[in-house]
């Protein structure tokens, strides 16, 4: 997953807020003694401008979002009132370099909040998420500034401005224009409101989603309860008791998304029912950290945006910037798989069903039990499970001589650790990397570990995006939530974990290989359903011969995985599709029916319209709830992939039809990378996606490639 700024355009392209409602001015400004030793005040002096995480302390944040904002209206004020004619350099360019200091403090936080978040940081959000709305439209519904981009948008062609240029006068009109810039006075007053009320719920949302994750972590009182885990995973889960004042007991973690790790190895059944039904009832089940209320609120407030802008719901309003376009592209390819990927998951169903018949377990499979069977089945049908897989994937050989040896082959890349920059956490990790005429790239953050304090799942983000415009270079992050094993234990990963550690590097490649000169265009710019696409195809590489066979080893002799299991895995690449593709897919229905609600038809009740909603969708299949229900859906209803949750799928349409070309030239092979980097990972925004895609591929992305991956062929 990439986190995606829910804001357009200028230096509000680094924020992870949405837009209203205080304005900005009302926060008092900060003191010339405060802002002297503010580390935001001036860019890092550490390479690449990477952060100085060792002087940012939590009290730096507020003065300093305060300032940056102070300071960009105040360049925003002289663009819109210059008296000379719009030009692109005196509007368009001017507006690119503004906010400087708002784009390092607001990086620097949403990335920090996500991923090390504490109580004072979450203060910040609350209080600062409504005023970052707020100037946002403070720039977006200036009259005179759109005035100016509209001037120039009028006579771009008779500008002889350059491709990329041209391109960004446009996304400026765009970026305006669904702003709201076309609205009268009095509903821009409106959707200031609404944008200011969606900021402060969406941070509410996400805050929410974290501590009831940690709220909702399940107390076991004895070890036998726990057969089946490892001895380095239950040392783990009694440290985590311990931790919490429960010495003796063991707390199994949760993470945000319906199915659970240890679901797959416990073997006593009523353990796993307590995970499964602590898991789907988060946010639903009262107490403070329950997100109906919030849920409802966001909907509201996001069906009422829609149609005030013109649209018929939020749906339709934010897929109009996509490459999707329109609701019913969307709706058109989510309901043609759902059928097929249903019936692919009941018969994986009965399979497993009859293991438990062949066991006279004496009950249906249910949600529960789907991970601990379907392995059961796994190793049946090809003689191998994931404990097998686990020795021969330890992280740092994952990264070293998986990750990373396959952007060395590929794009020449090379990687150098260093110890010597600051980090915000002991287990934090940095690269300088390297290109392959030995000049350095960027550098490269990662985060692997859960903690208590860091969002669910895995994502990328950037502390410092590429400009040549700016004279700047990628600093960019991975983040994953692997179980941090006890002290001297090695770092076992499951292939899931692997597929996710090479997924967020297809983005940090992204970022990394960006090659423009606008910043509104760098890196991971782009539309929020072609960003998963670069992510997608770097998968591939976990599972391709020569890298796995690089860093598939043995933690403790070094020996290679045996030949046989390797072809094993490779045998097993559609197992278990039907499941994972229709928990993906209900999750995307119920975002679309979300988002198509006019704000007549927003219900009363959350739980019978997401119920009412999946059987109405025929993915109402109990053994296969969706991959996030509404209460703990972030992707949704915490900003980024609002009404965008389909982009995964639709990526992974121009993700497959990649592999195949790879493929018919030859794989892993530096002529392939350069030619890739070239044509799309290096452009960023600055062309429109698919036809980016179209230099890249020679055509457009076939769909036969997608269902012949999804086992969706004839079904």
């Amino acid at each position: 997953m990439l986190v995606l700024a829910a804001s357009l355009g200028l230096a509000l392209t680094q924020m992870a807020y949405a837009a209203p409602a205080a304005s900005a001015a009302s926060a008092a400004p900060a003191s010339a003694a405060t802002l002297a030793s503010n580390p935001f005040v001036k860019a890092s002096t550490l390479p690449f401008s990477y952060p100085a995480f060792d002087r940012i302390k939590d009290s730096d944040y507020t003065p300093a979002f305060v300032e940056g904002m102070r300071i960009q209206l105040k360049e925003i004020e002289a663009i819109a009132n210059n008296r000379k004619p719009a030009t692109f350099d005196n509007t368009i360019v001017a507006m690119e370099k503004s906010g400087q200091m708002l784009t390092r403090v607001s990086t620097t936080f949403g990335n920090l909040h996500g991923a090390n978040t504490d109580d004072a940081l979450d203060a910040v959000d609350t209080d600062m998420s409504p005023k970052l709305a707020a100037h946002g439209d403070a720039i977006f519904l200036n009259a005179k500034l759109w005035a100016r981009v509209k001037a120039i948008y009028d006579q771009r062609d008779k500008l002889h401005l350059d491709a990329e240029s041209k391109h960004l006068v446009e996304r400026y009109h765009t970026d305006f224009v669904l702003a709201g810039a076309n609205l009268s006075a009095a509903d821009q007053a409106k959707l200031k409101v609404i944008n200011g009320d969606i900021a402060t719920l969406q941070s509410t949302f996400s805050q929410n989603v974290l501590k009831e994750l940690n709220a909702n972590a399940v107390l076991v009182d004895t070890r036998e309860e726990l057969a089946g885990m490892t001895d380095a995973a239950i040392a783990t889960a009694a440290a985590a008791a311990k931790a919490k004042g429960q010495d003796g007991k063991y707390l199994i973690a949760l993470v945000n998304t319906s199915g659970q790790p240890a679901l797959a190895v416990l073997t006593n059944r009523a353990v796993r029912e307590r995970i499964m039904a602590a898991s789907l009832a988060r946010g639903i089940h009262g107490g403070e950290f329950d997100n109906r209320d919030v849920v409802l609120k966001i909907a509201k407030a996001r069906a009422d945006k829609g149609t005030l802008l013109g649209y018929a719901n939020y749906a339709a309003y934010s897929l109009a910037d996509q490459t999707a376009h329109d609701t019913a592209t969307v709706n058109k390819l989510l309901s043609e798989l759902a059928k097929p990927a249903v019936n692919n998951a009941r018969k994986e169903a009965a399979d497993l069903q009859a293991v438990v018949d062949a066991e006279k377990g004496g009950f249906q499979v249910d949600a529960a039990d789907w991970a601990f069977y379907s392995d059961k089945v796994r190793a049946q049908r090809f003689s191998f499970d994931e404990n097998q897989l686990k020795p021969y994937l330890e992280l740092n050989n994952v990264l070293t001589k998986g990750v990373f040896y396959a952007a060395n082959k590929l794009y020449g890349l090379t990687f150098k650790e260093r110890k010597d920059l600051p980090v915000y956490n002991p287990d934090v990790r940095t690269w300088d990397v390297y290109d392959a005429d030995g000049k350095q790239l960027a550098i490269f953050i990662g985060d692997y570990y859960a903690r208590g304090n860091k969002q669910g799942g895995a994502w990328m983000d950037e502390y410092v995006s590429q400009s040549s415009l700016m004279g700047t270079h990628s600093v960019v992050a991975n983040h994953l939530n692997i179980p941090k094993p006890a002290a001297g234990e090695p770092t076992l990963l499951t292939y899931d974990e692997v597929k996710t550690a090479f997924h967020e590097f297809g983005h940090a490649l992204h970022g990394m290989f960006s090659n423009v000169k606008y910043p509104r265009f760098a890196g991971t710019n782009v539309p929020r359903d072609f960003v998963e696409y670069p992510s997608q195809v770097n998968e591939m590489w976990a599972v391709w011969p020569e890298v796995l066979a690089n860093y598939a080893t043995n933690y403790q002799t070094g020996a290679p995985m045996p030949k046989e299991l390797l072809d094993k895995v490779l045998a097993a690449k559609k197992f278990n599709q039907g499941f994972l593709t229709t928990e993906y897919l209900a999750a995307s229905l119920l975002d679309q029916r979300w988002h198509q609600l006019t704000p007549a038809q927003v219900p009363t009740d959350v739980v019978a319209f997401e119920t009412a909603s999946l059987k109405d969708m025929g993915v109402d299949f109990a053994p296969v709830p969706p991959r996030y229900r509404t209460a703990y859906f972030s992707h949704a209803f915490a900003g980024g992939y609002s009404a965008g949750y389909y982009a995964y799928l639709w990526a992974e349409k121009l993700d497959a039809d990649t592999v195949e070309w790879f493929k018919e030239n030859g794989g892993l092979q530096r002529k392939n990378g350069d030619w890739f980097r070239a044509k799309l990972l290096s452009r960023g925004g600055t062309d429109d996606a698919l036809q980016l895609y179209r230099n890249f591929r020679g055509r457009d992305a076939k769909i036969e490639p997608l269902l012949e991956r999804r086992g969706l062929t004839g079904q």
